[in-house]
């Protein structure tokens, strides 16, 4: 599919959460998100410094996708690395150029905050970040706490 040049993508403000919600549940595989629990994490992190909330918005669907990530400091890196917490798009609008737009934004977003680079992990989409030129660097643990 072509880019949709009608795409948006603007700083999340607190009366998204309706519409950010329903890609929120879709996105998580390894847990059952609850929305009270999103109610009060959107709320958060509207205030979090080093916090990006992200959507992406058509005139003809209202917001189709979203991205949360984080900017932190490191040792390693010399500074701050951004790191890519979540990103979803609606299923309709991929392939369009919504999640290409969203990590163009999250990286100048990473930029101006002095990152050294941006880094995520994916367990669906590595093809999708291959081709905005992200490396396969690391392998990804995880232990859930009780």
């Amino acid at each position: 599919m072509p880019v949709d040049q009608r795409v948006l993508v603007r700083p999340a403000r607190p009366a998204d959460a309706g519409a950010v919600w329903p890609l929120a549940r879709d996105f998580a595989t390894s847990f059952t998100p609850e929305r009270a629990a999103f109610d009060v994490t959107w709320s958060s992190l509207g205030e979090a410094p080093g916090t990006l909330v992200a959507v992406a918005e058509t005139p003809d669907r209202g917001i189709v996708g979203y991205l949360l990530g984080h900017l932190h400091p490191t040792f390693l890196a010399n500074g701050p690395v951004a790191w890519v917490e979540e990103l979803m798009v609606e299923e309709s609008h991929r392939r369009c150029g919504v999640g290409r737009e969203l990590m163009r934004h999250a990286e100048g977003w990473a930029r101006d905050g002095g990152a050294a680079y941006v880094a995520l992990a994916s367990r669906r989409a590595g093809p999708f970040y291959v081709a905005l030129g992200y490396d396969d660097s690391a392998v990804f643990f995880k232990k859930t706490l009780a």
